[in-house]
């Protein structure tokens, strides 16, 4: 039988992003253009914005006083654990010196981008934790200056609880500032004169282009679209639970895919059976969004091995996968292609996207093939520097320079021939043929 769709999608993220490219291409162009004038008219005409675009510290104060201690605990744990993990992925590389040959000594530094912007938007909900997973991350690399923008919430500034989660991750510099106009002020400066060198955080289609458009101008993190979950499940996981992780990340919108790879047939029903009902119960918000995510972006797909199933999810590569299924050790050996992999029915996507500590930021649309999730990483540059001796020259100048010949670049040869010429006055040397040409 190989693979089987109990359920195929009608849409794809693609079908609902072709506007995009054009809105972003006249703001981005408005942007450079006319600079902070043009940001503030899209402020306020995207946003209702009016007010300060820089957040000072005094409004950071007021706007965070009167939020519950519990509150505040929460943020504080969860932002903990993004910044221990972080510090141990910064740990994971190290910088290192060795002589490759005689005289010949090259090494790595590890070594932070200047300036980090990051994006913590607030559209449908307030995406308390996407500030301290980019902040925190930038911070544990070691970022000297971190700007952080979000979008006004109800007219009223940058909503207080991601103020919060700013402040205790460590942004440097706070704007209320959304969508494309936000990502264009980081790329540009605009407002700080500190052009950020990598701009990181989720966002809408709209957010995506422009980090996309803007891509090489900056830096950036992943190549993001709406938000995804797959679930590979035999016949040992429990279907309400596996309902329950699909609608619980088809909640994030309208175009946000949940798909699940199953050798079960009976799971699969009940599972097809169970999303309906589990949407129905939530509030309104989040009921319209999952409930237009698993009509139009849900798949349910059958196959009759484990390796099938592995393979079907390489394909996909999704963002979030989780694994409920026997021989967890297996499936985490054998998958090769996801954005963050959640093994065993015990944790879940909702874990990693709050608290427990592997960065919530991860590629979508199929580029977990070639690419991971934000990280420490991220944010730092891995220089290269030689040094050699005179002594060194002698053999490597030689070869340098016949090598640069057979390409046909006399003037690369000649860098090395002058070496030779002033460390070894009247050796003779095979140098190579020269270019004639």
């Amino acid at each position: 039988m190989g693979t089987e769709y109990l359920k195929k999608a009608g849409k794809t993220p693609e079908t609902e992003t072709g506007n995009a490219r054009k809105v972003v291409e006249d703001m981005l162009a408005q942007i450079e253009a006319r600079g902070e004038a043009a940001v503030r008219e899209y402020a306020l005409k995207l946003d209702g914005w009016s007010g300060e675009i820089l957040v000072t510290r005094e409004e950071m104060e007021r706007r965070t006083r009167g939020m519950a201690e519990c509150i505040k605990r929460d943020i504080e744990f969860a932002a903990e654990r993004v910044r221990r993990f972080a510090l141990a992925q910064r740990e994971s590389v190290r910088e290192f010196s060795t002589e490759v040959a005689p005289g010949l000594t090259a090494g790595q530094r590890l070594v932070p981008v200047n300036v980090a912007g990051c994006y913590v938007p607030t559209g449908r909900y307030a995406h308390i934790a996407s500030a301290y997973m980019s902040i925190a991350t930038a911070k544990a690399a070691g970022v000297p200056t971190v700007i952080a923008c979000s979008t006004p919430y109800k007219g009223e500034g940058v909503h207080p609880q991601v103020l919060y989660a700013m402040q205790v991750a460590g942004a440097d510099v706070i704007m209320t500032l959304g969508g494309v106009q936000a990502i264009a002020t980081l790329a540009l400066g605009l407002f700080t004169g500190q052009a950020a060198d990598v701009v990181v955080g989720p966002g809408n289609k709209f957010v995506a282009e422009a980090k996309r458009t803007l891509f090489g101008k900056v830096g950036i993190d992943v190549f993001a679209g709406p938000s995804e979950v797959a679930i590979i499940a035999d016949d040992s996981a429990d279907p309400h639970i596996v309902a329950s992780d699909l609608v619980g990340q088809a909640e994030h919108g309208h175009e946000s895919p949940a798909w699940l790879f199953t050798t079960s047939h009976p799971l699969a029903q009940q599972v097809m059976e169970l999303v309906p009902q589990y949407v129905d119960r939530l509030p309104p918000t989040a009921r319209d969004a999952a409930g237009a995510a698993w009509r139009d972006y849900g798949e349910v797909i059958l196959c009759d091995s484990r390796e099938e199933l592995a393979a079907v999810s390489d394909r996909y590569a999704s963002e979030h996968l989780e694994v409920h299924a026997r021989d967890l050790d297996w499936w985490l050996a054998r998958l090769t292609c996801y954005g963050s992999l959640f093994l065993g029915e015990e944790t879940t996507v909702a874990y990693g996207d709050k608290t427990s500590g592997p960065n919530h930021i991860l590629p979508t649309k199929g580029a977990a093939r070639y690419s991971g999730g934000l990280s420490v990483h991220k944010f730092m540059k891995t220089l290269t520097w030689q040094r050699m001796t005179r002594e060194a020259n002698r053999e490597i100048a030689q070869v340098t320079a016949r090598i640069s010949r057979l390409e046909g670049m006399e003037a690369h040869a000649r860098t090395a021939d002058d070496r030779m010429d002033k460390y070894f006055p009247g050796e003779r040397f095979d140098r190579g043929t020269p270019v004639e040409a």
